[in-house]
């Protein structure tokens, strides 16, 4: 092979790695920013469910209280009817 030629295709191979790197910079760059762009995402999805969380767990204590005094209410409500003279 001419010497020329085989320079020929050396430049040849050495732009076409140029180009794949220069491409692989840029998959680089889109990849970097999409990672950066999920993990802010994520960021505030965990923050709305830790408020959600909060938020449910404020609202199940109420209920829970809620239900606890209904419950004594009926309790109470039961001692009164069993404290009346029963009617034959």
């Amino acid at each position: 092979m001419d010497p020329l030629d085989e320079v020929k295709l050396l430049r040849a191979r050495v732009g076409e790695l140029e180009q794949r790197v220069e491409h692989l910079r840029v998959s680089r760059r889109v990849l970097m920013n999409l990672l950066e762009k999920v993990e802010r995402e994520k960021v505030v999805l965990v923050h709305r469910l830790e408020k959600e969380n909060v938020r449910l767990q404020r609202d199940n204590k109420r209920f829970a209280k809620w239900i606890f005094s209904k419950n004594r209410e009926i309790v109470e409500l039961q001692e009164k009817m069993e404290s009346y003279p029963q009617k034959a």
